[in-house]
């Protein structure tokens, strides 16, 4: 089904957007939810609370790409999730993946301050944008949607020791990137 008709199944709160939205998209939030929590129980809770916030924003937000809107409700909710656990009992995979930007974005009062200008992200933006494809993928799939290393390594083709350094090379080009835009790390 195509984006503009799930949409207007929103628009006219007909319950069958649910049901498309997750044939569609399900996948997809499903994934990025389990790579973040780890537990494919919590992913499912979180897929089913992506559609209830759905259902609630739309109407009056109407979404330029359900992907992207799905996917990053399905992440932001898993964040919290994990974020919550964290709080229980410290640990988890996430953590591993936290620490590995945090050379090469700034801290924690400096985000809150170029975020909410909006020029962290439009730094970032400018950044990625000057990425092959490749390495935009392998960007984007380990900080993005939270993959394992092997995991990106083995859909780039390459082994999970070089995929590493590729990793900390990208992490790298970013730090020195968002310091000559001026944003401080």
């Amino acid at each position: 089904m195509e984006d503009v008709h799930i949409i207007g199944l929103y628009w006219a709160r007909d319950e069958g957007a649910i049901p498309a939205s997750d044939e569609k998209y399900g996948g997809l939030c499903r994934a990025l939810s389990r790579n973040i929590l780890g537990s494919p129980e919590d992913a499912e809770e979180c897929v089913n609370d992506t559609w209830h916030r759905a259902w609630n924003a739309i109407p009056p937000q109407r979404p330029q790409s359900l992907r992207a809107y799905f996917a990053a409700l399905a992440r932001n909710l898993s964040l919290d999730r994990w974020r919550e656990r964290r709080a229980e009992k410290r640990g988890g995979g996430l953590e591993v993946l936290l620490s590995e930007l945090e050379d090469c974005v700034p801290a924690a009062d400096n985000v809150e301050r170029a975020v909410e200008t909006g020029e962290l992200a439009r730094a970032i933006d400018r950044w990625l944008d000057g990425l092959t494809p490749a390495d935009r993928t392998a960007f984007l799939r380990r900080y993005w949607y939270g993959q394992r290393v092997d995991e990106v390594a083995r859909q780039a083709g390459c082994v999970p020791n070089t995929m590493t350094k590729r990793l900390g090379r990208l992490r790298e080009g970013l730090r020195r990137a968002l310091e000559q835009e001026g944003i401080s790390v």
